[in-house]
């Protein structure tokens, strides 16, 4: 049967090949419905269906259900690594209900948010997974309550919204841990963003764990940025390095940030790990393939992206209030940790200002 053909086939004729009633070939071919009609019928349905090239009328649906079967996602950024997996784990989940996954990216803006809020909710969107969400006062969200849009938050959190994320402050305390316990004591901290639920909870995961371990965590060891990037790393960690020379391990909250500390302990003179140790928080595709391979907290975006995707369609479904889920963290030993190297009482200054000045190792790492 050719395209044209496939787009002229009804229902009725999936019907009657089918030897069903119309109202039972609808039910077979609706995930939402499927399960009042018997598995053997489903399966003959479905046959002819793909068989004779059937597609439903998106159109006529939405008009006799009263919902588009569309579902809108706001990340901050479509070309960062992370998104991808948690785009895609949604999608299966909401394709095996029968809806399709609009994606939008507004990046940092929060106003943009907003717009492509009023945007999706404008053309019909029954609910919305949003990867954007600041901890208060977010337009977005106000724009999600104001339409009364189902909502969930994915791999970020606020108050009052439903929500999928990874444990933040037990991944970070993972890490800091490990480097506890190859002997590190003057560890830097490069944070996230302070308005957004990683930043915040991942800062608070690095505190508890130096305190556990009897030691008071430092301000002057710790460089806020303004962004998850690269560029915000390593601009953090070339003023930590800079104005510390006795550190001997960056602690980063995410893995671009690590991305840019390489670059800036590189141009310092510093190997990694022999003058110092790096890790990451995500895990995202091919740090395992950087020189060293990146020490990093594992989330499982893939999981992330599937649970949001259920928590939305039964939102959607069933109303209810804000409800939350965390999964967790695993730490990944990599190449870019070891034991701080020995040095004699008073000479860490010194030496670390030696190797500073020596050449950068060959090689970049790209994000």
């Amino acid at each position: 049967m050719s395209p044209t053909q496939s787009r002229m086939v009804a229902l009725r004729d999936v019907a009657a090949a089918a030897g069903v009633h119309p109202s039972t070939a609808s039910r077979a071919l609706n995930p939402a419905m499927r399960y009042l009609v018997a598995d053997p019928v489903v399966a003959r349905v479905q046959e002819v269906a793909s068989r004779l090239g059937y597609r439903p009328n998106a159109v006529a649906m939405s008009l006799r259900t009263g919902r588009s079967r569309l579902i809108g996602a706001l990340v901050p950024g479509i070309a960062n690594p992370v998104f991808a997996p948690i785009l895609a784990g949604a999608a299966e989940v909401l394709s095996s209900a029968g809806y399709a996954l609009m994606v939008a990216d507004p990046g940092d803006d929060n106003g943009r948010a907003a717009e492509f809020v009023e945007q999706l909710a404008a053309r019909g969107a029954d609910g919305l997974l949003l990867a954007t969400a600041s901890l208060r006062d977010d337009p977005a969200l106000a724009a999600c309550r104001a339409r009364n849009i189902p909502a969930v938050l994915v791999n970020r959190g606020s108050e009052g919204m439903s929500s999928v994320v990874s444990d933040d402050r037990g991944g970070m305390a993972l890490a800091v841990a490990h480097l506890l316990q190859l002997g590190h004591r003057r560890i830097a901290l490069i944070a996230g963003p302070a308005q957004l639920s990683t930043g915040l909870r991942r800062s608070e995961g690095f505190e508890e764990a130096l305190r556990a371990q009897g030691l008071a965590p430092d301000p002057a060891l710790q460089e806020i940025t303004a962004a998850y990037t690269r560029e915000a790393g390593e601009r953090a960690a070339a003023r930590l390095i800079a104005r510390h020379s006795d550190v001997t391990a960056l602690s980063c909250a995410n893995d671009l940030l690590a991305l840019g500390a390489y670059d800036a302990c590189r141009r310092a003179g510093l190997r990694i790990p022999e003058d110092i140790s790096v890790t990451g928080h995500n895990d995202m595709p091919m740090v395992d393939l950087i020189e060293p391979p990146l020490t990093t907290v594992r989330i499982p975006h893939g999981e992330m992206g599937r649970q949001a995707a259920g928590l939305l369609l039964d939102r959607i479904g069933h109303g209810g209030g804000a409800s939350d889920v965390v999964l967790p963290s695993a730490l990944v030993v990599r190449g870019s940790t070891a034991a701080p190297r020995p040095t004699a009482p008073g000479a860490a200054p010194a030496a670390r200002s030696a190797r500073r000045r020596g050449p950068a190792r060959p090689g970049h790492p790209e994000g």
